[in-house]
């Protein structure tokens, strides 16, 4: 079966499973009422648990549905939203258009999603089909087509007799972090604005109001070059009870006011955000937590009595006597749901058939992580830029680091692995510059904040960066002259714009290769297996001062 029927037939037979819509009835004020508010985001594919058993929708469903039964024992009422996100990570679901994840949302019984920017990684008509899939609504009050919202802004639920409305809302940065061919026509409006504009009329149809944000937390509301997120969502814009967060990958638990924990350890206690008298809560990433706040509803207060971070089979390493590295769990092992497991084997199955293939392997790891790609120079983004330079004949090559997704681990390496690192499918561009051009984009790169997708990671030249600015450039041992034309070699994505770099696709002398980075991966793996990953190691050719 090929991969089109394969999906359409599994998009038929999933459809039969959904949600219903709520109603709205009159709210109760004369009682306490018991609202649990369960939240996940950033989901990025991971449908099926790795290979240590962590995370994955199957575990999840077994946390949700005994939450779901507690509650409803005592009386409560539970709603499950998401943050955004659900595309672009995991090869088996970048190549079913993220079928399995929005299938099993549908068995999970989420209510309601924040639109991420993710969710606009591929073209327009897979977003419609998605949201056709789907028996809950995309939400985003600030995303406008043509002039027109492109999606519900809001949705209320009425939880006995408690009216909730759930606002979405996205990042501002989504023009600059997808591909703007993508995008045309469609404008990413001030969330701010929005929800300013749109509170009194939420107000006067809900009791509380929970907005559901792909925005970012940022502590204390530092987001550098990023726009801004909830933590200046909640300072700005006064009547949101809750914010549940996604796009930072963070969880948004606290040491104090204003100091985020960095150092989280699963399983612990977790003291949410508060600003301006609005909780904000975030699930860190992948389905690794399913976050869970308990409130209590009484006589118009609203009060948040218990929350947590509960971990889904997450593990951490445990050093054995002998030397060797074993994983234990943080808490107990969550059984996995067998109706789950068995609507997203075939989906799993199918995926692993086109992707186990060896193409290669290396002798160590090669490290490629977000933590690494966006703050220093990292050898996956220098493996990355020689083989885009070997492919092309390019003289330098520059990658933006949010364009990086993995490491390879060491050992074989397969064609999986490599669409981890390089899940987006961008092609590879080339362009003509000379010396004095080259001198102004490099100043554009060195001023990428760490920390942001926009980080450049480099192949090729040697960089001197003080504060901000290029002191000095070399390519291949020379300075850079101003009057030499050099050849650059990037990715579509960068080039068009995306990720705040200056549009290089409308430069005379570019010119789109219409080779796919992964594949110039591949290929380079291939022919220089086994890889000794010390030939990637950065060695000092990118100094920041």
């Amino acid at each position: 079966m090929n991969l089109l029927k394969h999906a359409t037939w599994l998009l038929i037979v999933a459809l039969a499973s959904g949600c219903a819509n709520l109603s709205t009835p009159e709210s109760g004020k004369d009682k306490a009422y018991r609202i649990t508010i369960m939240h996940t985001n950033d989901h990025h594919g991971r449908f099926w648990k790795n290979e240590l058993g962590e995370y994955g929708m199957a575990a999840r469903k077994t946390i949700v549905d005994r939450i779901r039964k507690e509650v409803a024992e005592q009386g409560g009422h539970t709603l499950l939203l998401d943050g955004g996100d659900i595309n672009t990570g995991v090869p088996e679901s970048d190549m079913q258009h993220a079928i399995p994840d929005f299938v099993g949302m549908n068995l999970l019984g989420y209510q309601a999603m924040a639109v991420g920017n993710h969710e606009f990684d591929k073209p327009l008509s897979v977003l419609k089909m998605q949201q056709q899939l789907i028996k809950f609504p995309m939400l985003s009050a600030n995303i406008y087509r043509n002039g027109q919202r492109m999606f519900r802004p809001y949705e209320i639920f009425s939880l006995g007799d408690v009216r909730v409305g759930v606002l979405g809302l996205s990042t501002e940065d989504t023009a600059k972090l997808v591909n703007p061919d993508r995008i045309k026509g469609i404008e990413f409006r001030n969330p701010q604005s929005e929800a300013a504009s749109l509170l009194p009329e939420l107000r006067n149809q809900a009791d509380i109001v929970i907005a559901i944000s792909h925005m970012g937390h940022y502590e204390n509301g530092d987001h550098g070059t990023l726009a801004p997120g909830d933590v200046e969502m909640a300072r700005s814009v006064k009547g949101i009870d809750l914010i549940i967060g996604g796009h930072s990958q963070n969880p948004a638990c606290m040491k104090a006011e204003n100091v985020r924990n960095n150092d989280y350890v699963p399983g612990t206690a977790c003291q949410p955000d508060r600003q301006n008298g609005t909780w904000i809560v975030q699930a860190h990433e992948w389905g690794k937590y399913v976050g869970r706040a308990d409130f209590e509803y009484r006589k118009g207060t609203l009060k948040l009595v218990n929350y947590a971070l509960i971990p889904v089979n997450l593990k951490k390493p445990v050093t054995a006597a002998n030397g060797k590295i074993g994983y234990r769990p943080y808490t107990e092992e969550i059984p996995e749901d067998p109706d789950m497991l068995a609507l997203l084997k075939p989906f799993q199955a199918f995926g692993q058939q086109q992707l186990d293939n060896t193409i290669g392997s290396t002798d160590a790891a090669i490290a490629g992580g977000r933590d690494i790609v966006r703050s220093r120079p990292a050898a996956m983004g220098k493996l990355l830029g020689r083989a885009m330079l070997k492919k092309t004949g390019a003289d330098f090559a520059m990658i933006n680091g949010g364009g990086i997704r993995d490491s390879l681990k060491a050992g074989k390496i397969t064609r999986k692995d490599v669409l981890k690192v390089l899940p987006f499918g961008s092609t590879l561009v080339t362009v003509k510059l000379t010396g004095r051009e080259v001198m102004d984009y490099l100043d554009a790169a060195a001023k990428m904040t760490p920390g942001s997708g926009g980080f450049p990671q480099f192949a090729g030249i040697e960089l001197a960066i003080r504060s901000g600015k290029v002191e000095s450039a070399r390519i291949k041992g020379a300075p850079v002259e101003p009057g030499k034309t050099y050849r650059l070699v990037l990715n579509s994505f960068q080039a068009s714009g995306a990720d705040q770099y200056p549009a290089l696709s409308g430069h005379r002398h570019y010119a789109d290769t219409g080779l796919v980075d992964a594949d110039v991966l591949s290929e380079f793996i291939a022919a220089r297996s086994p890889l000794k990953a010390s030939d990637y190691a950065p060695a000092g050719e990118i100094i920041r001062h």
